[in-house]
């Protein structure tokens, strides 16, 4: 008796429900080759995600910033990440010239870095202490700090930056204190300021040579350089509380004091000890070599604008006559506007028609190509260009900027990369010429945990599945100092995904407990979970979609098997569908979101199932070129030779592949074979692998998909049977190389139901609720992702086709639309019977696909997708 006599009474899914859940199953796959790594670049510290032991890497970070430290490597990058870090971290590694240490804290949409005294009376020393140490960067913390110690100690260092930290000190020999024969010492772009403000903001001291205290604003302290030669101050905003703004003193000869706006008093007023309140004082022992020049100071104190060897002169003009020097000084009001405040207080900016405006020397040692927020060098084109070299660069810190006439942000994939690389760009256009990028910009790309913060307008990223690739980005125009953002946009681009063919590998038997924990079927209206914890060495993490052929065995009632992603919704699409006492196959591709797959019974009896594992989806393998369906292989023909019981046959496409075909795409039918039987499909040379292709029965005409490897183009087809067969292949596609036209990239979707003539959802032509009548064809647009600007439409689409409640025997076929329907098919059914198969269809230009009822008799037709491919970008 046909097995088919039972199909009158299998069902397809109108709707999903739930169900019980099975017990949790665990199987794995090919355990991942070790890989051994190099140092990662970078080391993470979050008090907020960390555990014990961790190792720095994003998912494990380092509780604290000393833990990092200890453990950083020269050209290593410690990124500490928004918090209260109530801890004094001492500094005792070094990199080299060519790979520094850093140290920085990422400031961004997630919120601010502060380290030291957060909990009052953590610590009675330094916030940061460099000391003895060489090449490292520490850039960019809130630091809180303890009375009369400094915030930062660089005591004997060479090479060392430390750069865009805020802080107030509480008299302190300085807030930043760079002493001890320290030698190419950085001092920029910070905010210091020094209570009561008789004791510097930034004190260099003897012994130290090549200081460089470049682009800070300071308040109440100023700059202290004493007894060391060759220092750089340059383009500082001072702003004291009636006290010397730059202070020159021992034998500190060869200074440059250049481009920095100096005010001598917080309020703009005149100082009740003018006598304290000189602008800018050089001792004289420093003045051998010492120039000043460019800068701008504020009369308004009363104070002495220069003390030049123990004189002191209040008219710049005398000055220079007196000295040679400030050439190209200006004396006025600087039109300092007080910024928005932030975590420590408000920071001080320029009016655009400052006089420090596009008037500094560019020359000037020590000029930076941003400023203290860091923006770009930008020329106000309502201003005369007074200054020297490129002829609007500001005096000062910060860089007046005329605003944004836009903000500019995408997402693409990196041209000559791996599939799932992408480039996104972000940024602002700004209303003056500028002379470079400029903004602080961050990033935040889907699946990873934390921000990159950056001044680079274009950032590389892997992700480690395809589907959507989205970032996030803020753009801050002072360098998130503050919580006013410029720009926040979302930008997404489609990836595609390359395949891998493997061994057929059975993962899941409920017969014989693989895959699962016992031999106990399938309940009815439940499921089980298959854990795939990797595959051929590749971690399940960078698995986009896995290939099963599924095969549904010994069912005690009629009923469908849904395979979908776990941790998502049960969809409402099918993958096979079966009647009592079958035994039925279908190739079934899933995207992968954890790790597991969950494959549900619904339906009132019990079921056996088995899964052969065939490839997979992800950033390494093959490209896809799919064709209109053609028929390759028919037994039938010809001599009609059968293939004969237990034997094999060789198909060989290598007339029809590129030589660097990998796996071919077909569809293979068995028909009339004369015994119960296994038809498996291997490529050619191999050994017959345990896993089948499809399951028949005496008399049946049943199909399957099948993505197998070749061998010089040649796979097998062996009947693993008592009597003969015939065997149809329809060949619907192949992977190769991009070079022999297989570039087309898997983009997984759903699975989602596309098309179902029952309610009549998704047809492009047919609107109506009724079945497919005898020979019609319908037409349906395949699912593709949809959140990028301009998304590409499908080339190809990975479905399963379901006939249900045919009138009369026949054939269902997929093909492009517009196009003439080929020979081939992709379902076989008889009268009453409900079947089911996969199918890898190439879409028109369009992205649709139609499908041809060949039947004098009308059918039911269901759609499901689960993924489809596109063009490369």
């Amino acid at each position: 008796m046909d097995i088919r006599a039972w199909a009158r009474l299998a069902v397809v899914p109108l709707v999903g429900g739930a169900g019980l859940v099975a017990p949790a199953a665990v199987a794995a796959v090919a355990a991942p080759t070790p890989v051994t790594e190099a140092a990662a670049s970078e080391l993470y510290v979050s008090n907020k995600d960390c555990a014990a032991g961790g190792g720095g890497s994003m998912d494990a970070p380092y509780c604290t910033i000393s833990a990092a430290v200890a453990a950083a490597q020269p050209g290593q990058t410690v990124l500490v990440q928004p918090g209260d870090y109530p801890e004094a971290v001492t500094v005792d590694r070094s990199g080299t010239e060519t790979a520094p240490i850093t140290i920085r804290a990422v400031n961004g949409p997630g919120g601010t870095v502060r380290v030291g005294n957060t909990v009052s009376g953590v610590l009675t020393g330094p916030v940061v202490t460099l000391a003895g140490v060489h090449d490292v960067r520490v850039e960019g913390f809130r630091l809180v700090g303890y009375s009369e110690q400094p915030l930062v100690l660089v005591d004997g260092a060479t090479r060392v930056t430390v750069d865009s930290l805020d802080g107030v000190a509480s008299r302190a020999a300085g807030t930043v204190r760079v002493t001890g024969a320290s030698a190419d010492v950085t001092v920029s772009r910070n905010f210091l300021a020094n209570l009561p403000g008789h004791l510097p903001s930034v004190a260099v001291e003897a012994g130290v040579t090549g200081a460089v205290v470049v682009n800070n604003e300071l308040s109440y302290g100023g700059v202290r350089v004493s007894d060391a030669p060759g220092a750089v101050v340059t383009n500082n905003t001072v702003v004291t509380n009636c006290r010397t703004g730059v202070d020159v003193i021992g034998a500190s000869t060869g200074v440059s004091v250049r481009n920095n706006i100096v005010r001598t008093n917080q309020s703009r007023a005149a100082c009740s000890i003018p006598g304290n309140a000189t602008a800018i004082s050089v001792a004289g022992d420093a003045t051998e070599g010492t120039v000043v020049d460019h800068n701008l100071i504020d009369p308004v104190t009363g104070g002495a604008l220069y003390s030049w060897g123990g004189e002191s002169y209040v008219d710049l003009a005398a000055f220079r006559q007196a000295t040679g020097q400030a050439g190209h000084d200006v004396t006025a009001d600087p039109l300092l506007v007080l910024g928005a405040a932030h975590s420590v207080r408000p920071h001080w900016t320029v009016s655009p028609q400052s006089p420090a405006v596009d008037s500094a020397d560019d020359t000037a040692p020590g000029v930076a190509a941003t400023d203290f927020f860091g923006n770009a060098r930008a020329d106000n084109p309502d201003v005369a260009n007074t200054g020297t070299g490129s002829r609007y660069v500001d005096r000062g810190a910060v860089e007046a900027q005329g605003g944004l006439r836009n903000f500019e942000t995408g997402i693409r994939h990196r041209a000559g990369a791996g599939p799932l690389t992408v480039t996104a760009n972000a940024g602002p256009l700004y209303m003056w010429p500028t002379r470079q990028g400029g903004s602080t910009i961050a990033y935040r790309f889907d699946g990873e945990r934390y921000w990159r913060v950056t001044s680079a307008t274009t950032q590389d990223h892997s992700f480690r599945r395809a589907g959507a690739g989205c970032v996030q980005t803020y753009s801050s125009l002072d360098g998130f100092r503050t919580t006013i953002d410029t720009g926040a946009y979302q930008a997404c681009t489609i990836l595609g995904a390359l395949y891998t063919p493997v061994a057929p590998t059975r993962v899941l038997d409920t017969r014989s407990a693989t895959g699962v924990a016992t031999t106990t079927p399938v309940p009815a209206n439940s499921e089980i979970v298959l854990s795939v914890p990797s595959v051929a060495g590749v971690p399940a993490t960078d698995i986009t979609a896995l290939v099963l052929n599924v095969t549904v065995t010994r069912p005690t009632a009629a009923g469908f098997i849904t395979v979908y992603p776990d941790g998502t919704k049960l969809p409402t699409s099918s993958n096979v569908n079966y009647v009592a006492k079958e035994t039925v196959p279908n190739l079934v591709t899933v995207p992968m979101s954890n790790g597991k797959i969950r494959i549900r019974n619904t339906g009132s009896g019990t079921v056996h199932l088995v899964a052969d594992l065939q490839g997979f989806y992800g950033r390494q393998g093959s490209g896809l070129k799919p064709l209109a369906p053609t028929r390759v292989l028919d037994t039938r023909t010809g001599a009609g030779t059968p293939i004969a019981a237990n034997s094999q046959l060789r198909l060989d496409l290598s007339g029809r592949l590129p030589a660097d075909a990998t796996a071919v795409v077909l569809n293979v039918t068995v028909t009339r074979p004369t015994a119960n039987g296994v038809l498996t499909v291997y490529p050619d040379g191999s050994p017959v692998p345990v896993a089948s292709s499809l399951n028949f029965v005496t008399g049946q005409t049943i199909p399957n998909l099948v993505m197998v490897p070749v061998t010089a183009g040649r796979v097998l087809i062996r009947n693993a049977s008592s009597g003969t067969t015939h065997v149809v292949a329809d060949l619907a596609g192949y992977f190769g190389s991009a070079t022999s036209g297989a570039d087309q990239l898997f983009v997984p979707v759903g699975p989602y139901r596309v098309a179902d003539t029952r309610n009549g959802y998704g047809w492009e032509n047919r609107p109506q609720v009724a079945p497919l009548s005898a020979y019609e064809k319908a037409r349906f647009v395949a699912a593709f992702q949809g959140q990028c600007a301009i998304c590409p439409r499908p080339t190809a689409a990975v479905l399963n086709l379901t006939v249900t409640a045919p009138t009369a025997a026949g054939v269902l076929t997929g093909y492009p639309a517009r196009e003439q329907p080929p020979t081939a098919s992709n379902v076989n059914f008889v009268a009453g019977e409900t079947a089911s198969n996969a199918a890898l269809v190439k879409a028109d230009y369009t992205g649709r696909i139609e499908v041809l009822n060949n039947s004098k008799g009308s059918t039911g037709t269901v759609v499901d997708q689960s993924g489809y491919f596109i063009a490369p970008a």
